[in-house]
């Protein structure tokens, strides 16, 4: 099923601009808060109307400025999840499942009791859903949702508000449940491990502007422009100058890095994420800084290092150790110099 979403919308001093078309089916969209994901899917959803651009589903036109095309939100088969699942506090669960079908009375009976066995509330069915659980809570809005066989379904950050250990439970849940969806999901997230978790396609997002689009881990590998990588958690980025093809001076890391592959004359800032550092002992090799700590925290699966920059840099530079490495170090203190292995090199523009 194909998507093309090509959009801009002006809100007082702010401007939506997203250009994406794409044949996948699993799309996430990441950004920090109030970027403007949300606006994005309820404007595909037709919540709100966007001042100009065009929205396509499956070859079917939702909304086209130019032809003065809009489609009425119960129109667009759009199945939209918002952050706190929108259920109606005085109905049931039978009631809230059927609440969005159309059709004969007994029709709409079968139809829920399928979707209350496929989503595993059988026996919840007179429950109000203040009687529920969380987990139990999200199952009746996909059930409602799928109830009536949307081609598209948005997922509005469904995990925002839970504590770490339920978010990842029920962010599995959820993905077994929509493993047989056929449909598009779009989900938009703050978080880039749900991000990373449940799409194939990303959409990064700054200031209401699309920065880049394309294979979630193509792009969490290599994010391109220094916003990205700090939406998919690169913490040490840097500005550099290019001295020519091969060297690029970081002045914040005090560093010359000397560089295998041709660099691109647009790069201005370097990244490297904190664990992919390699300590040494000894001498320093091309490519390393010193370790000079400032600070750190040790955690019960990793430990944070911070470590000064060149004279005067105000940025500290990030070196997390994981579990399986602390022998190592225990064994041969803590390493002169970390080495970055050009592979792991982030280039940005």
């Amino acid at each position: 099923m194909a998507i093309e979403v090509r959009i801009k919308k002006k809100l007082g001093n702010f401007q939506l601009d997203i250009d994406f078309k794409t044949e996948e089916n699993r799309i996430g969209i990441l950004g920090a808060s109030g970027c403007g994901k949300s606006m994005t899917l309820k404007c595909i959803a037709g919540i709100e109307t966007p001042d100009e651009g065009r929205i396509i589903v499956d070859g079917t036109l939702l909304y086209d400025s130019a032809k003065k095309i809009s489609l009425k939100p119960q129109k667009r088969h759009i199945g939209y999840l918002f952050q706190n699942y929108a259920l109606f506090p005085t109905m049931t669960v039978e009631e809230n499942i059927a609440a969005g079908l159309q059709g004969r009375k007994e029709e709409k009976r079968r139809r829920v009791v399928e979707m209350m066995e496929k989503f595993q509330l059988l026996g919840l069915g007179k429950q109000l859903p203040g009687e529920l659980s969380g987990g139990q809570q999200q199952r009746v809005a996909l059930a409602r949702i799928m109830a009536y066989e949307p081609e598209v379904i948005l997922l509005d950050e469904p995990f925002s508000a839970l504590d770490d250990f339920l978010k990842d439970r029920l962010a599995q849940e959820m993905l077994d449940l929509l493993k047989d969806y056929r449909g598009t999901v779009v989900l938009v997230s703050h978080s880039r491990d749900e991000i990373y978790r449940f799409t194939r396609e990303l959409l990064t997002m700054a200031d209401g502007m699309q920065i880049s689009y394309g294979g979630t881990r193509e792009i969490f590998a290599n994010p391109g422009r220094k916003e990205t990588a700090r939406l998919t958690g690169c913490k040490n980025i840097a500005e550099a100058k290019r001295i020519d093809g091969r060297h690029l001076e970081v002045p914040e890391w005090g560093i010359t890095l000397c560089l295998n592959e041709n660099i691109p004359e647009k790069v201005a800032f370097v990244g490297v994420r904190a664990h992919e550092f390699i300590p040494v002992w000894g001498d320093a090799g091309s490519n390393c800084i010193p370790v000079n700590v400032k600070s750190s925290a040790i955690l019960p699966f990793e430990r944070k290092y911070f470590l000064a920059g060149a004279e005067g840099s105000e940025e500290d530079i990030c070196w997390f150790l994981q579990r399986d490495k602390w022998p190592l170090i225990d064994r041969k203190g803590m390493p002169d110099f970390l080495m970055m292995p050009e592979e792991k090199i982030l280039l940005l523009e």
